[in-house]
């Protein structure tokens, strides 16, 4: 898993994005592009998928604020393995 600034930290798996951060972890669902997408993203999110954190913080919702943050690591993350990540 690699740090990134302001403790949130991500791993990049097969199938999803596991996020920790704030003493919590959020798994975001990836779907590999389509290789005969119009865009040239490597990963897909589909932004409407994230709603609550993982158990045993399954009561919280993901505030848009932490999202912003969650997203900006991800695509950091992705940058450092050269890959793009596209939201919808």
């Amino acid at each position: 898993m690699a740090k990134r600034a302001g403790s949130i930290e991500v791993e990049i798996g097969d199938h999803a994005f596991r996020v920790r951060a704030w003493g919590r972890l959020l798994t975001i669902p990836v779907v590999p592009a389509s290789e005969d997408a119009e865009d040239e993203a490597d990963l897909l999110v589909s932004l409407d998928e994230i709603e609550h954190w993982d158990p045993p913080d399954e009561a919280r919702l993901v505030k848009l604020e932490e999202l912003a943050k969650i997203l900006e690591a991800i695509e950091g993350e992705c940058d450092k393995r050269r890959l793009v990540v596209a939201f919808e």
